[in-house]
């Protein structure tokens, strides 16, 4: 059987320049929707049956042919043409070849326009559940390698400079609350994706008896679209997963950014597991975080999407325009860096070691444990700013003198405030100060526990 015409060739005289096809077709890109686009398909059939716009046996038809094209897809068995322009033709061609008459039938009050966007909605619902499910495990990750260090101290940084001591396993739980966030991000975008635009038309909707509703809930979308002209047109639902898709990777860069420091010769906080790491082909003593670098690089991409679906819908007069057929470019981007960079990301964690000994040995470096001195003279009634500029002051003379605070006689400290007392001792050092700090949601080791504890349990339940 020859290949059908698409329907706007009939308006144009002739038949369309190679370039043209070649310059339009989206098919390259949009494959990957064949079964939410058979879904639909089917979905819709379904609905003419119910609106007596075809018959029981052509319904029947449809759907059999419809799916003997999934597997056909899905087996990759089936040649794609691009010719064709894009998933929606190649599927109704194919139906059409499959079953004659009653494929030419399926298109009754639907335009490719709602189809589209009705494609990259079930789509996309289904890589927020997939992407959430990913983030989950990296979260597990975190949180028992986080258990695992839930006493141990290292120097938690400002400016990159040693700051303050932190527990390890707070550090590691600090990733745990940005990963959570990104959840929610994506929990909550999934409701302006789960609605359904079948039934808008091109633009303005249909003269048929159309149940939208009906659609919409055998494709498990919770409401319609209520503007036809906004339905075929939306794409704010796109530029928000590209957005949440873009701090998520923000994320992971941040954590990429902190390991490959901190597993270098210079800090040797942690070793990265041989299977995550590669070499060089000329120096032979490398292991290079190859892993880590990538994931921090592949942040670009995603911020290449976010402002490539901004610039396409800057300037969109309203309606439908043939620039929307870019958004999949930029979803399938984001959403492939993501996918496979946290899937890198909870393996590498998984792998990864603290050095304790390397971690302990830096902690009498960069006066760790200064505010918890400004802090001690502020118990013993001492202003804030007062005990700052004295803790300041004593720091230089230690510096002066290659001392610690804690090495400091008592004799010493006085000569700065009458106010030290013998007691100041239990709050010098960085592993007394981190057991020392007592406010909620603080990087000590009780805290550490409690919230480890938190994680196990509410991740548990997912």
């Amino acid at each position: 059987m020859s290949k059908q015409k698409k329907n706007w060739e009939q308006r144009l005289s002739g038949t369309p320049d190679k370039l043209t096809v070649a310059f339009v077709e989206s098919l390259s890109l949009d494959k990957r929707l064949y079964k939410y686009d058979i879904a639909g398909s089917a979905a819709h059939a379904e609905m003419l049956v119910e609106q007596n716009l075809i018959s029981k046996s052509e319904l029947k038809e449809i759907k059999k042919g419809l799916s003997e094209i999934r597997d056909e897809m899905s087996s990759g068995k089936f040649k794609f043409d691009k010719e064709l322009e894009d998933i929606h033709m190649v599927i109704e061609d194919a139906l059409i070849k499959k079953i004659g008459e009653p494929g030419k039938k399926l298109h009754t009050g639907r335009s490719r326009n709602d189809q589209v966007s009705t494609d990259i909605r079930l789509w996309m619902r289904d890589e927020i559940e997939l992407l959430v499910k990913k983030l989950t495990s990296l979260e597990k990750s975190l949180v028992e390698l986080a258990g695992k260090h839930a006493g141990d101290v290292m120097p938690g940084f400002t400016h990159l400079q040693h700051a303050q001591p932190v527990v390890v396993g707070s550090y590691l739980l600090s990733f745990v609350e940005r990963f959570e966030r990104d959840i929610v991000r994506l929990n909550n975008c999934s409701r302006p994706v789960n609605v359904s635009p079948l039934g808008s038309g091109a633009l303005a909707g249909s003269t048929l008896r159309l149940d939208r509703k009906s659609t919409a809930e055998k494709l498990g979308f919770k409401d319609i679209s209520r503007n036809s002209i906004d339905a075929v047109s939306d794409r704010d639902f796109c530029a928000e997963f590209i957005f949440d898709c873009a701090l998520i990777a923000t994320h992971l860069s941040q954590l990429a950014e902190d390991w490959i420091i901190y597993s270098s010769e210079e800090f040797g906080f942690l070793r990265l597991d041989d299977s995550f790491c590669t070499s060089s082909s000329m120096m032979p003593q490398k292991r290079n975080p190859d892993l880590l670098e990538l994931i921090r690089s592949r942040t670009g991409r995603v911020y290449g999407s976010l402002m490539g679906i901004l610039t396409v819908l800057k300037a969109q007069p309203t309606g439908y325009n043939r620039d929307l057929q870019e958004d999949k470019f930029h979803i399938f981007t984001a959403s492939d860096m993501i996918d496979s960079s946290i899937e890198a990301a909870a393996a590498i964690v998984s792998g990864t070691t603290f050095n304790t000994e390397k971690l302990a040995a830096n902690l009498d470096k960069g006066f760790l444990d200064a505010t918890a001195l400004a802090e001690y003279l502020v118990n013993k009634g001492v202003p804030f700013r007062q005990a700052h500029g004295i803790v300041g002051s004593i720091v230089n003379f230690c510096e002066e003198q290659n001392k610690g605070l804690s090495e400091l006689s008592l004799d010493e400290f006085k000569a700065y405030s009458e106010a030290v007392e013998t007691d100041v001792y239990e709050n010098l050092g960085s592993e007394k100060v981190a057991r020392n700090y007592i406010t909620e949601g603080a990087a000590g080791q009780q805290q550490t526990e409690q919230r480890v504890s938190y994680w196990r349990e509410q991740l548990s339940e997912r």
